[in-house]
């Protein structure tokens, strides 16, 4: 049958980090966590890490293992993790992937397309043209350089506009060249998704932040002051605190719009998710793996 990767994906509080654990006690094998702010060991409270008595259930991977002076993109994750699977399948037919990142867990499973480092002439030259010509200009150019691309691109999208300019002016060869060429991994993906409803979800999400509140998110997201302009701490649980510590508004509106973000994140993670089968336990899974 050939190796297997249990992919376990959802929204965030939806019951994820449990039904991994369940799953993986189930069939006796170890869990690859897929959450970008969980790799880090500064951002404990905020990004809702396993406690320890849950990580000292089942073997974890990518749980705080790293600082985030060091982050970890999409394509350097999935290199790494197919390492630690590949290990792990040393042991056992069956991995866990488990996390809230589709990114993440795209690039594990169906791999990302490699581009060519971007030059700083071509930076240039994108800038130039936004510069002096706008949205518009970025169309003509991208027309011109990839129609290939240009007719199937957001073309309201002026970031995707300039990424794909960036490089066909890299190496004078179309972005669209690079597209479809991602590796396929040699392990057989099964895709599961923790998908409450959504009056259920929010419920779940008010209830997760003022427990992080209680725990000392505050005094965490202060301690990462000083590393606020990192992406990685651009997201929902950090960002907020910004505004607060300076002064622009009270910690109860900071604690709202945290409440509020997560809502929004937990849609855009339905999306994301929106494809792989519902799951509530571990018996779901063992019925559509048949």
């Amino acid at each position: 049958m050939g190796k297997r990767v249990l992919v376990i994906g959802g929204p965030t509080a939806s019951g994820k980090t449990r039904l991994a654990i369940e799953v993986a006690r189930h069939y006796g094998t170890e869990i690859v966590s897929a959450d970008s702010r969980q790799f880090y060991r500064e951002m404990r409270i905020g990004n809702a890490r396993p406690t320890p008595e849950e990580l000292s259930t089942v073997p974890h991977h990518f749980i705080a293992d790293r600082s985030l002076t060091s982050p970890l993109s999409a394509g350097r994750y999935a290199a790494e993790a197919r390492n630690r699977l590949d290990g792990i399948f040393c042991n056992h037919d069956i991995a866990v992937v488990v996390g809230g990142s589709g990114l993440f867990i795209r690039a594990l499973c169906g791999g990302l397309d490699e581009f060519p480092e971007v030059s700083e002439n071509a930076r240039r030259r994108v800038m130039e043209i936004e510069s002096r010509d706008g949205l518009e200009g970025l169309r003509t150019a991208l027309a011109q350089h990839d129609p290939a691309y240009y007719d199937r691109v957001d073309r309201h999208n002026g970031r995707r506009l300039q990424r794909a300019l960036r490089v066909c002016f890299t190496e004078g060869k179309p972005y669209s060249s690079y597209l479809g060429n991602a590796a396929a991994p040699d392990f057989s993906p099964h895709y599961f998704c923790r998908s409450p409803a959504r009056d259920e979800l929010y419920a779940r999400i008010e209830r997760r932040v003022d427990q992080m509140i209680n725990e000392g998110l505050e005094a965490e997201a202060r301690q990462l002051l000083p590393h606020q302009d990192l992406p990685v701490l651009r997201t929902v649980g950090y960002q907020e605190w910004w505004p607060y510590f300076a002064g622009d508004y009270g910690k109860d509106r900071a604690i709202e719009l945290i409440k509020r973000n997560s809502r929004r994140y937990a849609k855009r993670q339905y999306t994301w998710f929106r494809d792989y089968a519902s799951v509530a336990s571990v018996r779901d899974i063992q019925d559509k793996l048949g």
